[in-house]
């Protein structure tokens, strides 16, 4: 039986998003504070549009919250929002992370370190610096992503539906992210990353062998553009390991201290019923 307990005092933070439901945060962020012993509860929260988010930023702005992870629609809304803007939001116009104080609002993105880390963790080899990555998508994490990936030296090719979006991507970022046809992307590129919620559809006749492909969901674990991956016989990094990877800036972010230890994989596993 649970021994944590949440009193009046009790520090409040969630996530916010639409559709929100399916989230993994709120699983990662109460086993933290039931591990401490910490005085506290993380919530997920579903805004029905671009007024109810800025309603639920309003209750931060009052108190009412200490804080928020931000996922989709809401990302670049939440950079909107904010006071105040660390430099991996500015980066990218978007934010994972809104912290509140005194009636302010500062935004952050941890996407982007999520993203490193979990290829670090799975995929340790892996050099970008100088090299091609082919990004699925130009959403909000994509943009974070992509940040994150120019900052390590890469060269990142949009490949996105609407390229006006796609595009307005490649101009905040400058000049070593360029929008790319998909039969023309994937020459070259050492990783390529699925940011879409769906699954892509990709020609794997043009992915040479020993590139790197990632996929930022991880509801279902083994997604249908990993598993082809895994067919064709190419190294894989899951949407869990980047999600573990930027859930620990989340949680100092919001409830202003480190996690304890804990194994979230293991925990997350069990969780979803994969095998291990």
């Amino acid at each position: 039986m649970s021994t944590h307990r949440i009193t009046g005092a009790a520090m409040v933070a969630g996530i916010a998003g639409n559709p929100v439901a399916h989230s993994l945060s709120p699983v990662i962020h109460n086993a933290w504070l039931a591990a401490g012993g910490i005085d506290g509860a993380y919530v997920p929260f579903a805004p029905a549009d671009a007024a109810g988010f800025e309603a639920l930023v309003a209750a931060g702005r009052a108190g009412l919250i200490m804080g928020l992870n931000v996922t989709a629609p809401f990302k670049e809304q939440a950079f909107a929002l904010a006071d105040q803007a660390t430099a991996a939001a500015r980066l990218t116009s978007s934010a994972n992370i809104l912290q509140f104080e005194n009636g302010r609002v500062l935004a952050d993105s941890s996407d982007g370190i999520g993203l490193m880390r979990g290829l670090k963790e799975q995929a340790s080899e892996l050099d970008v610096a100088g090299r091609p990555v082919v990004m699925l998508g130009a959403g909000g994490a994509a943009r974070a992503g992509s940040g994150a990936l120019v900052e390590a030296g890469a060269e990142v090719r949009i490949v996105n539906r609407s390229l006006e979006r796609a595009e307005a991507l490649a101009v905040d970022l400058g000049p070593s992210v360029r929008v790319m046809a998909a039969e023309n992307a994937f020459d070259g590129a050492v990783l390529v990353i699925n940011a879409l919620s769906v699954a892509p559809s990709i020609d794997f006749d043009q992915i040479a062998s020993g590139t790197v492909m990632m996929d930022m969901t991880y509801k279902p674990l083994a997604t249908t553009f990993l598993k082809a991956a895994r067919e064709r016989g190419l190294p894989t990094v899951d949407g869990l390991a980047m999600l573990i990877g930027q859930a620990a800036p989340s949680f100092e972010a919001l409830f202003r201290r480190p996690p304890p230890p804990l194994d979230l994989r293991a925990l997350l596993m069990t969780h979803l019923g994969e095998a291990a």
